[in-house]
């Protein structure tokens, strides 16, 4: 899926990135879980026992969602404009969810302490407007560099500068 697709012409797309693949490690831990529980459940119950094909039937239900989760991951964009803030997520129901760069009152950029081991982040953006489709992104790869860069966006190029010797 590309993002170019969502652009309007005079547009000048800044940041386009997948989210970071650690949004899986839950399901990927829980499909791993699933085998084991199956192969160990297998190995003590007699030959052709029903519970045992029950068990294996759900580990492959738990696999199956996470191949599908993936598959959905590898759709998804974050995308910042010149413009706007977008993310394109869904992969049989496609939503774009958006947020003008000009409404954006305020950003918080967090990074919990797996986010900081694995490289991703978060960013809340609030906005003047009541409602808004785009609050939240979670497991937002390169955060350092992507905060940067939309704070630029937001606040000017004067006002957030890189000097030689700044740590990210």
């Amino acid at each position: 899926m590309r993002a170019d697709g969502y652009l309007l012409p005079a547009e000048r797309k800044v940041v386009a990135v997948r989210r970071h693949p650690a949004m899986m490690g839950r399901r990927a831990l829980a499909a791993f879980a699933a085998v084991l529980v199956a192969a160990a459940v297998h190995d003590h119950l007699p030959p052709r026992d029903p519970l045992a094909t029950v068990v294996w039937i759900a580990a492959l239900a738990v696999v199956a969602r996470l191949v599908w989760r993936a598959l959905e991951w590898n759709s998804e964009r974050f995308v910042v404009t010149d413009q706007r803030v977008m993310l394109i997520t869904g992969l049989t129901t496609r939503r774009v969810a958006m947020l003008p760069l000009r409404k954006v009152t305020d950003m918080t950029y967090k990074r919990s302490p797996t986010g900081r081991l694995f490289g991703f982040g978060e960013f809340v953006m609030e906005s003047a407007g009541n409602s808004q489709g785009l609050r939240r992104v979670e497991y937002v790869p390169e955060p350092d560099r992507i905060y940067l860069a939309v704070s630029r966006l937001v606040f000017g190029e004067d006002a957030v500068t890189d000097r030689p010797g700044d740590e990210l």
